[in-house]
């Protein structure tokens, strides 16, 4: 399978930014579905996840309440919207894909199989 992630760009404090994943190939098997994000110097976290159908996610309380995210499988898009984003949310952000039961939401650790090429996201104060 083969991810691509977009969206990403300059936006100011306070601001809302939508991010996208396009997943193309083995669409035919069911994904758990991550977003992740890296800045320089600093490790690799995991943002928000979502199972196969899009009935169960996960967020960090981090994150809680800015970020959301969501799935069309029949676009084969999964999409993350992070609203009042704050100058800590600057980062690369990645998604990324896992075979996975159906209840599963997302894989800590970064334990992904799957990953796009990553999208800049900068806030500007």
């Amino acid at each position: 399978v083969q991810l691509q992630a977009f969206g990403g760009g300059l936006v100011q404090t306070g601001d809302s930014i939508t991010l996208s994943c396009s997943v193309s190939g083995r669409t035919d098997i069911n994904y758990a579905i991550g977003w992740l994000r890296q800045d320089r110097g600093k490790e690799r976290e995991l943002v928000a996840a979502i199972n196969y159908n899009g009935g169960r996610t996960y967020y960090p309380d981090a994150v809680k309440g800015r970020f959301t995210i969501s799935r069309d499988n029949a676009k084969n898009t999964v999409i993350l919207r992070i609203n009042s984003l704050k100058p800590e949310d600057a980062a690369t952000y990645y998604c990324a894909a896992r075979a996975s039961f159906p209840g599963v939401a997302y894989y800590a650790n970064g334990k992904y199989h799957y990953w796009g090429q990553g999208t800049q996201v900068t806030v500007s104060s």
